[in-house]
């Protein structure tokens, strides 16, 4: 290491580092905990009056207090799609070219990808965390025992007491990158679990959309 850059202040640096990282991590923890929440009870309860609707004119007309959460954005993107293949203004463009059923299906799966997307955000940034928090960590250990030996080399003296001290100390960045990086890591797997099933119930509900919405057609997966 360069001596005209302070080792202490490189290390400092390094610790301050994985606060930061710790502070992300926790923030995005519980960020994402309350928009699973919030999505999955928007979501049920959009489904009960949706399905207790008699038909899709009901179901469109449900009180913006209930049409809230991913499913109902979807549903809106398919009454919206609906209303403008019967507009003779808009059904004429060459957004409404080919089957119907296909070009609604393409509109739904589109609506889809951008809820997941919102569900999604923030979990590279815990993945990217959780595995580079040790390394940062075991960096601050990398400087902190290297300056360590330049003490010691200084000093003159190799006793245990001389150099357990401040190589004790060097370890401890390891530590907290371990600890930094295992909240990130298991949060990601665990949101990252979350929004599979998420899509899949979007998708499920997507399918249904397109059963009411042609009934006499059957859909192909």
């Amino acid at each position: 290491m360069p001596y005209h850059i302070a080792p202490d202040a490189v290390i400092d640096a390094t610790l301050y580092t994985l606060f930061a990282f710790s502070l992300i991590t926790w923030t995005l923890i519980l960020f994402k905990i309350w928009q699973f929440a919030k999505n999955s009870y928007y979501n049920k309860q959009y489904n009960t009056a949706f399905w207790s609707a008699k038909d899709l004119i009901a179901a469109q007309q449900l009180p913006a207090e209930i049409a809230k959460g991913p499913k109902a954005h979807i549903a809106l993107c398919g009454f919206t799609w609906l209303a403008e293949s019967h507009d003779p203004q808009t059904s004429a463009t060459l957004r409404f070219s080919g089957t119907p059923q296909d070009l609604l299906e393409q509109a739904l799966r589109k609506q889809t990808q951008a809820e997941q997307r919102k569900m999604e955000s923030g979990l590279t940034m815990l993945a990217s965390i959780g595995s580079t928090a040790p390394f940062v960590g075991l960096f601050g250990t990398v400087l902190g025992i290297m300056h360590a030996m330049h003490d010691i080399s200084a000093s003159g003296s190799a006793s245990l007491d001389v150099v357990a001290g401040p190589i004790g100390d060097a370890l401890i960045a390891t530590a907290i990158g371990i600890a930094v990086a295992v909240p990130a890591v298991l949060a990601y797997n665990f949101f990252i679990r979350r929004a599979k099933h998420h899509r899949a119930a979007l998708e499920n509900f997507v399918d249904s959309f397109l059963h009411i919405a042609f009934p006499n057609t059957s859909h192909q997966e």
